[in-house]
């Protein structure tokens, strides 16, 4: 069976033999930009924005999209988004920085994040940005001292912890009541920081955010979450006579990293969720408020791939073959953090036969340093581009300097088009922040060209 036949993903293969992303030819692609190199497909990215908000619009109109930057975010990523008529969810003041520098829409802005910095929420009032989003009563207290100091006055939007465990890995659960995210429905915090806001002449609380994880194949897990928060909706209405104008439910649908991962597809998952929050509320007689979802990975994650070179080959008889790559953790830190399991080809041989067994290592001075295990492939030579597929979320993203690297290259591909929106890290680059006491200076005569 050939790499092409195994791997059935919506690539094609041109009459090289070569694999092609986005119309592109990954070994012409590797000759121009070099590797490692991250390849966002535009076309899967706007198609999936497009079920999102079709889907959710078909079935509870009130409804807005809003992609999660975490999950990739630079300029030319905000211009895409923006043009699809997503909104933006960022989680630190540098997302914030680069979503305003792309000329984001301030009031098309959510802030998140747990631990946002006076210096962050000040930037982020300053610059007008539409959604601030509450993780607990230190930070709304906060928030409100510096709304009266800029005189400002913040839509928030509280996030609260439904006490859900969702079937994902434990690093990917938010929504439990053992969490660093939110504010508590069971222990009344959120009732507590709802009666807060509502004292406050200088915030506007707009409604309620949860959100219960990522990577997950099932709405259980959504329709458990969305019970508890009617609940306190209607609670909070009891108590306040305040009704939420937002219900944000987050993002967490899951995409397939390999052939035994099957999430439900964006349009099915997104109009179950809609269906769910409208009968949900009908039931309990409350007036439907403003949807929000908060999609990242299933926006961009399908829609990445690395390539990477082949370097040193190493056989140990009877035990494994260990194939070195020219990235590894530093570009994709996922198989380390979460033991993700990943599928790639030679992207230079699609057509020849899969007939070994190998593992992909990385390049760092680390043991974890591994990309996938016991990989099928075409057999393989230094030099031959490995393409490991499902690569667009939390890897550029989660990238570093580990070991001095430099950080990796990201080409947006589209009809055959290949456009540089992030340019390579350089080794001048690497040291330009570094400072160099006189004291220490060893030798000025040797400086690296």
């Amino acid at each position: 069976m050939t790499a092409s036949e195994f791997f059935q993903r919506d690539f094609a293969t041109n009459h090289l033999g070569h694999l092609e992303i986005g119309g592109c030819d990954a070994v012409d692609l590797v000759k121009d930009y070099g590797t490692p190199l991250y390849v966002m497909d535009e076309k899967k990215i706007r198609a999936n924005c497009r079920d999102y908000l079709q889907a959710l619009g078909e079935i509870y109109p009130d409804a807005d999209v809003i992609y999660a930057g975490k999950a990739f975010l630079t300029k030319a990523i905000c211009g895409l988004i923006y043009q699809e008529g997503l909104g933006l969810d960022v989680v630190s003041g540098g997302e914030l920085y680069t979503a305003l520098h792309a000329g984001f829409p301030p009031e098309r802005i959510y802030f998140h994040g747990n631990n946002k910095s006076h210096e962050e929420l000040l930037f982020a009032l300053r610059q007008g940005v539409g959604q601030i989003m509450v993780d607990g009563l230190m930070e709304l207290e906060t928030l409100i001292q510096l709304a009266i100091e800029t005189r400002t006055r913040p839509g928030v939007i509280f996030r609260l912890t439904p006490g859900i465990e969702a079937h994902t890995h434990t690093y990917n659960q938010t929504g439990q009541e053992d969490s660093k995210f939110g504010m508590g429905i069971n222990d009344g915090v959120a009732l507590h920081a709802v009666k807060m806001a509502l004292r406050s002449p200088h915030i506007k609380l707009l409604g309620f955010h949860s959100h219960i994880g990522s990577q997950i194949f099932e709405v259980a897990p959504f329709e458990a979450a969305i019970k508890v928060m009617g609940e306190f909706l209607v609670e909070v209405r009891k108590q306040t006579g305040y009704v939420a104008q937002v219900l944000d439910l987050g993002g967490g649908l899951g995409i397939s990293y390999n052939k035994e991962e099957k999430p439900m597809s964006i349009r099915e998952a997104v109009t179950r969720i809609g269906e769910m929050v409208r009968e949900s509320l009908t039931a309990l007689e409350y007036p439907l408020p403003h949807l929000i979802l908060e999609p990242g990975r299933s926006i961009v994650g399908s829609a990445g791939t690395t390539l990477y070179t082949v370097g040193n080959i190493k056989e140990l008889p009877g035990i494994r073959t260990y194939v070195a790559v020219d990235g590894g953790m530093t570009d994709n830190p996922r198989v380390a953090l979460y033991q993700a399991v990943y599928e790639a080809v030679l992207a230079n041989k699609m057509y020849e036969q899969v007939t070994e067994v190998v593992t992909i290592t990385g390049k760092c001075c680390e043991s974890g340093d591994m990309l996938i295990w016991d990989l099928p492939i075409v057999s393989p030579k230094p030099g031959d581009i490995l393409a490991a597929f499902s690569t667009g979320a939390y890897n550029y993203s989660m990238a570093s300097n580990y070991n001095r690297l430099p950080r990796a290259a990201v080409v947006l591909v589209a009809e055959g088009q290949a456009d540089l929106i992030v340019a390579r890290e350089t080794y001048e680059q690497l040291v330009q922040n570094d400072l160099m006491p006189k004291r220490l200076k060893v030798n000025p005569k040797i400086i690296a060209k």
